[in-house]
């Protein structure tokens, strides 16, 4: 550029009007994010929220409670984050959308961690004093948990959670489980439950997950008490002395001593075959299911299968058969030949070992044949809850039982059978086992005398069943997952054997075992006992205050309720108990991890049903958990974990939000440093588009400048359209909990429909036309009503930013100073589709932006091979037929401005048949103020530099536009 050319650039340097605004150009979000945070909380937010929602519908989401144990990590940031993001996008659709947070605080791993600094009860505190420290952890946890849930920006009741350690909510409980007795659903029994030697309690259901382990796989041979008869039923007549056996197929010896009945399915059919001699020489026949001889055979070493006779399995039922080392004068234990549906012909010999004391499906049928009411408990069940066999426990052959751990009984039990000669096969297996999920050790069923909610009575599960139909799933196969485990899950245990809790405050009696008859009265009397002085009310309470002489035939209870009780109540002693925050059942919606079908969705449909008939929310939303780049699930031992903290520390809340909400979390969710760099790139096309709006809204003040639509430059009408088609569609995402859509289709209109068309093709008019014209004004009316409509939209997603946006829009019409909070609004009502008198139809556009894209392929050779620096450089002449020359004709003066390029002509072109692109260098000079080239640049002897409507903008009345 010459001195001259640089000169007169400089002199017009003062009427380009360039963006100005002091939202800054970098994020810088963890040192931002804080002072934004602590400005929300000295305003109480939350409140003013509520204050602004007064009189709209209500709409809940209930919070699942985490645990109150450690630091919050990934998977609790996700589960945290997509709910806040409901919640904003609730009330920005009208509605008021309360947020009361909780924590659930009693159970095993709070315990624990109490006993590891003040030993066992007993030890150093009494149960009183443990309580008081298990509770003051509890206390601690929460805070460390709400600080950092606070910081991810969620906005909630934090000051008034719901913590399941209240007194108010501990008494709730109890008044939940007085109204599911009433309704009849309690009941007591010994039952074969879950048990972890560790934990030294009963676990629920959702308390289990499956690992592999090694096990023993026994073949063990039970021999028929009466051989001859056995063989008859197989149409088999055997000589006197024969050997005649029923094997089974365990992979738990250690139940062996348990073994009360062999099991055969009704249904089977069964063969009697020859099998492997016995270690003197002795021919012995075995029974076996008919599609399993074949493999069973195999394992015992005979390659031929020899049938001499067949049978169903209901021809067996009341055979005899002799426990394989129960066999001597001090315990001869008598085997029957019982019928079970569980029987199946897919593993194994066809023949179940049945020990009722330490199997669901093996209690049921010892319970229909008597089996359970015949022996004594010790007897069902000789395992102590440490895993050790009782000193009652009989020795198997000359091998001691009684102290001996399960685990390392097994090698034992082999050992005997391998002596007596009742073991036929035996190998070391991998199998998939329950182990407790805080333990990660093996559980082994245990029939103890428990407190159940009992599936059955009152016809709970049917129910239930009935509920889950009523329920909207997301996704839907949540249904049959929640259907499956309600139709074959056992009666729910809800007795622990520990202190930390809420105990079962009724009282049976001792010689019957059965409640007291008040017992839903007598439970309400001590709620208000515990809502008033706590939990240890009921353990100091003298059983004479409540049941007067009818005391002594009364035993108080002391086991306390499963968490998972604590936890699946929160519909009532939360949703039930604060209507003057709008809370209401049944809830909105639940919004958990897919594990939750077993744990919180399921014990708060159980309780829900069990106490109301329904279910206590309406829709039940599950995300996935989160693995890193190759799938593999997050941990410390494989060294791929990213803890929410050091994202936020690093890169901000909000481009951890945005990784969140961009995800599909219905699946797995996958983190990498490399998916965040890319999160963080998407974050910065967003706010970069923000600050341009923003910065092209310097001096614009809606009050006197909003341009109304109709009055709008085209295509200004036309962006303000494609605003109001998107929010439709932001809108119902968020509707239907459709985040990564809602981002998707945010980023595609900031980076097509904003960055590389509309804004690009405004500039020219913002920068250069005077500051108060009619088209500046119009351009700057359709930003405005843009940027209004984007703070909104990013404000579930990116809640830190929206904030910081939304105080440097420009007030709205009626207001003074915009103040408040973006969470005060609703979905904005300013946009307009195109209306039927627009100058330019929908359908117009989508063809003028096929032709920009058609020029562009055009240019982008000439600027390749340098014969244009820009597309300014080049002019186009367009080749078309009559019907499109007369509808591109009223446009051809402005159509440079769309295809940002120099004179574009319209040339008739009767054989054409689509719109043809030419293009030429241009040799006309450059408007040092506009940088368009133009043929009257120099033609105005005081502006010899610029372009005649440069000269126009500059000294005279200013251009009109119509179209771009």
């Amino acid at each position: 550029m010459s001195a001259d050319s640089a000169t007169d650039s400089n002199r017009y340097k003062a009427t380009i009007h360039l963006p100005a605004t002091d939202f800054p150009m970098r994020g810088d979000l963890p040192r931002r994010e804080p002072d934004m945070l602590a400005r929300w909380e000295d305003a109480g937010l939350y409140a003013q929220i509520r204050a602004q929602a007064q009189g709209r519908p209500a709409w809940v989401l209930h919070d699942g409670p985490p645990y109150a144990n450690g630091a919050i990590h990934l998977g609790h940031a996700v589960n945290k984050v997509l709910k806040d993001a409901v919640v904003k996008s609730r009330l920005l659709a009208g509605f008021d959308a309360p947020f009361v947070p909780g924590w659930d605080c009693h159970g095993l791993p709070i315990e624990l961690a109490v006993e590891k600094k003040f030993g066992k009860v007993g030890d150093k505190l009494d149960a009183a004093q443990f309580r008081a420290k298990c509770r003051e952890y509890a206390l601690q946890q929460i805070d460390l948990q709400r600080r950092d849930f606070k910081r991810l920006g969620v906005i909630a009741d934090w000051e008034h959670p719901y913590r399941t350690l209240d007194p108010a909510y501990e008494a709730g409980m109890l008044r939940a489980l007085a109204t599911i007795i009433e309704r009849g659903h309690l009941a007591r029994g010994v039952k074969p439950v879950h048990w972890c030697f560790d934990c030294g309690s009963a676990l629920a259901e959702a308390e289990i997950e499956y690992q592999d382990k090694q096990s023993p796989a026994v073949d063990v041979a039970y021999p028929a008490k009466q051989p001859q008869a056995l063989a008859a039923a197989f149409g088999v007549a055997v000589p006197e002395g024969a050997l005649v056996a029923v094997p089974i197929w365990t992979t738990t010896p250690w139940t062996l001593p348990a073994s009360l009945a062999v099991s055969v399915g009704p249904e089977l059919d069964y063969v009697l075959v020859e099998g492997p001699r016995t270690g003197d020489g002795r021919r012995r026949l075995l029974v076996l299911a008919e599609a399993l001889a074949a493999p069973a055979l195999q394992r015992y070493g005979i390659d031929d299968v020899v049938v001499l006779g067949r049978a169903r399995g209901i021809a067996l039922e009341g055979q005899r058969l002799q426990h394989p080392f129960y066999d001597t004068p001090a315990c001869a234990r008598e085997i029957p030949i019982l019928l079970g549906d569980h029987v199946s012909a897919e593993d194994g010999t066809g023949a179940v070992h049945t020990a009722p004391g330490h199997g669901q499906d093996d209690f049921v049928v010892g319970q229909r044949y008597g089996l359970v009411d015949k022996y004594p408990a010790a007897e069902l069940n000789p395992v102590d809850g440490r895993g050790v066999y009782l000193p009652s426990t009989p020795p198997a052959g000359d091998t001691a039982l009684a102290g001996t751990h399960i685990w390392k009984a097994n090698a034992a039990i082999v050992e005997v059978l391998r002596g007596n000669g009742t073991l036929l096969a035996h190998a070391t297996i991998t199998h998939s086992y329950p182990h407790c999920w805080r333990h990660h050790t093996p559980v082994a069923f245990r029939a103890t005398p428990q407190w159940f909610i009992a599936m059955e009575q009152a016809q709970l599960r049917r129910d239930a069943l009935a509920a889950v139909g009523e329920v909207d799933w997301i996704p839907d196969w949540g249904r049959a997952r929640i259907a499956g485990m309600v139709e074959g899950r056992p009666d729910w245990c809800i007795s622990r054997q520990r202190t930390w809790g809420v105990p079962i405050a009724l009282f049976y009696e001792r010689e019957s075992g059965e409640p007291h008859p008040d017992t839903p009265a007598l439970m309400r009397r001590v709620a208000d006992l515990v809502e008033r002085d706590g939990v240890d009310a009921w353990y100091a309470l003298d059983p004479s205050a409540l049941l007067g002489a009818d005391a002594a035939r009364y035993e108080k209870v002391t086991d306390i309720l499963d968490v998972w009780f604590d936890s699946g109540v929160s519909h009532a002693c939360v949703l039930a108990q604060r209507p003057q925050d709008r809370l209401h059942k049944p809830a909105e919606l639940y919004l958990e991890g897919s594990d939750q079908h077993r744990g919180w969705f399921q014990s708060s449909l159980l309780t829900g049903v069990a106490m109301d008939g329904v279910a206590p929310y309406r829709q039940c939303l599950t995300h996935g958990f989160t693995v890193d780049a190759q799938g593999r699930k997050m941990s410390k031992s494989l060294g791929n974990g990213i803890e929410p903290q050091d994202i936020i520390k690093t890169l901000g809340a909000d481009i951890l939000r945005l990784w969140i909400l961009s995800t599909d979390y219905r699946n797995e969710m996958s983190l990498s440093q490399e998916i965040l760099k890319r999160t963080a790139d998407a974050y910065r096309r967003i706010r970069n588009t923000a600050r341009f709006l923003l910065g092209n809204l310097n001096g614009f003040e809606p009050a006197r400048h909003l341009v109304a639509p109709a009055d709008m430059v085209a295509l200004d009408q036309w962006i303000v359209h494609r605003a109001y088609g998107l929010q439709q569609k932001i809108a119902a995402a968020y509707a239907r909990y459709d985040f990564a859509e809602v981002v998707q289709a945010l980023s595609n209109f900031c980076s097509v429909d904003l960055g590389a068309l509309y804004l690009d093709v405004t500039k020219d008019r913002l920068y250069t036309m005077p500051e108060d014209s009619a088209g500046r004004r119009s351009a700057q009316s359709a930003m405005y009503r843009v940027a209004e409509a984007l703070v909104r939209w990013i404000a579930p997603i990116l809640s830190f930013t929206a904030d910081e946006m939304w105080g440097y829009l420009p007030p709205a019409p009626g207001d003074e100073k915009r103040g408040g909070n973006v969470l005060f609004a609703t979905w904005y009502d300013g946009l307009a589709p195109l209306g039927e008198d627009a100058p330019l139809s929908a359908a117009d556009f989508e063809r003028l932006l096929v032709l920009r894209e058609d020029v562009a392929k055009v240019l982008e050779p000439m600027r390749a091979a340098g014969q244009i620096g820009a597309a300014l450089d080049a002019e186009i002449a367009l080749h078309c037929n009559a019907a499109d020359r007369d509808w591109l004709a009223p446009l051809a003066d402005e159509l440079r401005f769309l295809l940002i390029s120099g004179d574009v002509r319209i040339v008739a072109d009767a054989a054409a048949t689509d719109i043809a692109v030419l293009a030429t260098a241009t040799d006309k000079r450059k408007c040092v103020r506009c940088w368009q080239h133009r043929a009257d640049v120099g033609s105005h002897p005081q502006h010899p530099q610029i372009c005649g409507r440069c000269v126009s903008n500059v000294d005279g009345p200013g251009e009109q536009r119509h179209w771009f």
